[in-house]
């Protein structure tokens, strides 16, 4: 065994060809990545750190209930649920828009996606609002409809607004797919549901699996859509304990927690990968015939459920007013400006950070390098409640001047949606041609002179796509704002919380529909981004 001054001299001679064989400008990169992803991570350490304190007999105890149990059952059901019924929805969808002779293709694949624009939280608030007890759609007929709430309005609304992740992605890979190969194999007498089985399923297969874990880890971290339904899940009952102050349970239970999104992000690696598939030929389509009519009319159907029901419902709220009964909960203009102001703080600082994460990504000079990139994304598999939780440890235990101030709130609107700016920013590095540097590099320009006139005038636009998206999905984010926004400082979101809280639903409408329009923006954004469009 070597002595530990040998293996101190082995890790400097390590140093020494890091920066030999590294350019300042790569391992500047290095440490401001590894600070990056030392940030991020660090809400678990208090996350576990605050879990460690609960005496072991104690932590089986509570883990073991029957409470617990049915926490954890209700959540994995809840998950399996909307995401079979998601793929279930959005393949076959997926499928009539490109391998049918659907009129009119392109209107309803936007229609099929437009339930994105609406945060399900919101969706959830409308439904309930509409279907629930007393609801307005049955008030309005006269009728006594079934009511959309607790385990299977949660299950339905979850999948209604998450649907489009499998929609869009099996959409892709069916319009990158060479259908001449169905049409071999329906030569050789297959049947379309034969031919679909042995050729096309195992070709988008990945692009299934990939919307499938979005949906789920959605799902699983969904905390508005269980919470307005009734259900008591990881994330709702997470909240609620931390309200009640039984820190030590909901700590184990955001364990629970995260090691379910870890069991999922490993199903889905070890499903199969795209195989790389180019070719466009679309192929003769598949004649609908009669069908057509009914596939329309389901198409309109979901816009008219997803879209225009809570949309109506809150136009019609603000119309018909509020009455005045709580003015503590009418919106205010400073709720809008709150909202903006704590997300513009979250994309400025989310696309700074992002510079050297990405960089580092797209190098791949080293192991350590591509894993401080990956370390990052550990917000994208992260509920924003157990962010929000780890944060309210760290505030209130170790940094009490910290806790419930913006700094903080935006750090943990950072650490949830760092992701999306090291993605768009990554893509435009490796969209970078490097002959452009090294041009300038011939010319006596440093390393730093060249990223800031050449590199970043050309990255540029992915950095402010990716900046939108934080930005965006900022505004749209409830539990860890609820955790810790600073105290007067409301937003939309919590507004919107507080109006169902109260049961005077209607001071929602103007919140609701704010956030409505901005995540039609995000969708803007997105197809922006698509150059092949939707």
């Amino acid at each position: 065994m070597p002595r530990l001054p040998d293996r101190l001299f082995e890790r400097f001679q390590r140093l020494d060809q890091l920066r030999e064989t590294h350019s300042p400008f790569y391992l500047a990169a290095l440490l401001l990545g590894g600070f990056v992803a030392v940030l991020v991570v660090a809400p678990l350490f208090w996350l576990v750190l605050r879990a460690g304190t609960v005496e072991p007999a104690r932590a089986i105890e509570l883990l073991s209930s029957r409470r617990s149990v049915l926490i954890g059952a209700r959540s994995i059901a809840l998950v399996l649920g909307t995401t079979v019924a998601s793929v279930l929805l959005g393949v076959p969808l997926a499928v009539l828009t490109t391998r049918t002779d659907l009129p009119a293709q392109r209107l309803f694949s936007v229609v099929i996606a437009l339930p994105l624009v609406i945060p399900s939280y919101i969706g959830a608030f409308a439904f309930v609002s509409a279907f629930g007890r007393h609801g307005e759609v049955g008030s309005l007929l006269g009728l006594n409809l079934p009511r959309i709430d607790g385990f299977a309005g949660a299950v339905l609304v979850i999948t209604l607004y998450t649907y489009p992740y499998v929609f869009l992605g099996t959409r892709a890979a069916l319009r990158s797919m060479d259908a001449s190969l169905v049409e071999a194999a329906r030569s050789l007498d297959a049947g379309p549901v034969e031919a679909f089985r042995r050729v096309t399923l195992p070709q988008i297969r990945p692009a299934i699996s990939a919307g499938a874990l979005l949906v789920a880890l959605y799902a699983l971290s969904d905390f508005g859509t269980p919470a307005f339904m009734g259900v008591s899940v990881f994330t709702s009952a997470i909240y609620m304990e931390s309200e009640a102050f039984n820190v030590g349970y909901a700590a184990l239970l955001s364990l629970q927690l995260l090691t379910l999104a870890g069991v999922i992000l490993l199903v889905e690696s070890r499903t199969g990968r795209a195989t790389g598939q180019t070719a466009r030929r679309r192929g003769s389509p598949i004649e609908l015939g009669w069908l057509r009519y009914p596939a329309m009319a389901l198409v309109g159907l979901l816009g008219a459920v997803t879209i225009l029901l809570p949309v109506g419902l809150f136009l019609s709220w603000m119309v018909r007013g509020t009455g005045g009964a709580v003015p503590s909960l009418a919106f205010q203009p400073q709720h809008a400006l709150n909202s903006v102001g704590f997300s513009l703080a979250a994309a400025l600082v989310a696309s700074v950070m992002a510079l050297p994460v990405a960089y580092l990504g797209v190098s791949g000079r080293s192991r350590l390098g591509r894993l401080l990139e990956r370390g990052t994304y550990v917000g994208f598999a992260v509920p924003g409640v157990v962010i929000g939780l780890a944060l309210v440890f760290l505030g209130s235990s170790t940094a009490p001047w910290l806790y419930r101030t913006a700094p903080l709130l935006v750090f943990a609107y950072v650490v949830r949606f760092l992701p999306q700016a090291v993605g768009t920013t990554r893509s435009a590095l490796e969209g970078f041609d490097d002959q452009i540097a090294e041009a300038a590099r011939t010319l006596n320009a440093g390393p730093w002179r060249t990223f800031r006139k050449v590199v970043f005038p050309e990255i540029a636009p992915g950095v402010l796509a990716g900046a939108a998206l934080v930005f965006l999905t900022t505004m749209k984010e409830l539990p860890a704002t609820l955790m810790l926004q600073p105290i007067g400082r409301d937003t939309l979101a919590t507004m919107i919380w507080a109006a169902h809280g109260s049961l005077y639903y209607r001071y929602a409408a103007v919140p609701a529909l704010v956030l409505i329009v901005v995540s039609g923006v995000s969708m803007l954004v997105l197809l922006a981004q698509d150059e092949s469009g939707i």
